[in-house]
């Protein structure tokens, strides 16, 4: 009988506490890649907020259990299969997301992946979910035309930050509203037009800012009161898409603003199809802006696969958290 092969990969023995169910184990080696397939050393992948929601079984796609864990990052081609023509041992690549990825190897379908350029390995590692998010939201629900305006709640989220540098390579101004005043500065320098410290003067203060100027488009990451008041802000005939719920499951929209301002609200979720089918190409989008550093998300910390404990302790603190697998 045939002993099998073991590498490590970062599983959950079941749903629940990160603290609780997480191990960093042996794992059965993947298989060789077939016609069409390769195989992928991980490098790196960040861990989101919906990797903690997956863990504890609260998202709309689950894994397996007992089994890996983690939907996004990017690793290395170290073995390719037949009929693979456009990659290389060698080649950086994106992962897919909702594979499950916290694992040293995969082999995966080599469709749609493509060979990344040289850039910051943790900053590439992010670029799965967070930038592809901010341009579908710029892009499919609001006919935008450069120098209109955006307003988003949570700006300092991963998102938020990257619907800042999508915006301003698309000419748009972003009006951001935050929770803290010391991000007002932080926020600025990474290209925000405003940034307004959420009050009860936050309407009022809007209006101001953008000094007549129309705002097409919403963007709430909130929920509950939150994203009330983007449908207060934006002008007549716009949209306000909702892409997670960070604060509360429910939502509170005045009357007024779809009946009489006429104002649509939306979900977005980069899993449903035609967000999938999408996705690809704004990826190559905001890719540029990645590697040239114009994108760029602040990091709080950095981990090895073996400390994935730790790792989920800081993220539910906040913060953006890496788990580097070539520190393993």
């Amino acid at each position: 009988m045939t002993k099998e092969t073991l590498m490590k990969a970062i599983q959950i023995s079941a749903f629940g506490e990160p603290r609780d169910v997480l191990r960093f184990a042996d794992f059965p080696e993947p298989a060789a890649p077939g016609p069409n397939e390769v195989l992928v050393q991980l490098e790196a992948s960040p861990l989101n907020p919906h990797d903690v929601y997956v863990i504890r079984g609260g998202f709309p796609v689950l894994p397996p259990t007992p089994g890996p864990v983690g939907n996004e990052g990017v690793g290395r081609v170290i073995g390719v299969g037949t009929d693979v023509d456009h990659l290389a041992i060698g080649d950086r690549v994106l992962l897919p997301i909702f594979t499950w990825l916290w694992r040293e190897r995969m082999t995966i379908s080599a469709k749609g992946l493509f060979a990344l350029p040289d850039a910051d390995l943790h900053q590439l590692s992010m670029l799965g979910i967070n930038p592809p998010t901010a341009a579908l939201l710029l892009s499919e629900y609001a006919s935008l035309e450069p120098g209109e305006w955006v307003v988003q709640n949570a700006a300092n989220s991963g998102v938020g930050r990257a619907v800042i540098g999508v915006a301003k390579a698309r000419g748009l101004k972003t009006l951001n509203i935050v929770r803290r005043p010391e991000l007002v500065d932080e926020l600025k320098e990474a290209g925000a037009d405003v940034v307004l410290v959420a009050d009860d003067n936050t309407a009022a203060e809007a209006e101001q800012a953008v000094n007549g100027g129309r705002i097409g488009l919403g963007i709430d990451a909130i929920g509950g009161e939150a994203i009330g008041l983007l449908a207060t802000i934006v002008s007549p005939r716009a949209a306000v898409v909702a892409y997670s719920i960070l604060g509360s499951a429910t939502m509170s929209i005045p009357a007024w603003s779809p009946i009489f301002k006429q104002v649509t609200v939306h979900g977005f979720f980069l899993g449903n199809p035609d967000s999938a089918a999408a996705a690809p190409a704004a990826v190559r989008e905001v890719l540029p802006l990645v590697v040239s550093g114009d994108l760029h998300t602040p990091i709080s910390g950095v981990y090895p696969p073996s400390a994935i404990v730790e790792a989920a302790i800081h993220a539910e603190r906040g913060g953006k958290v890496i788990l580097d697998f070539t520190a393993a």
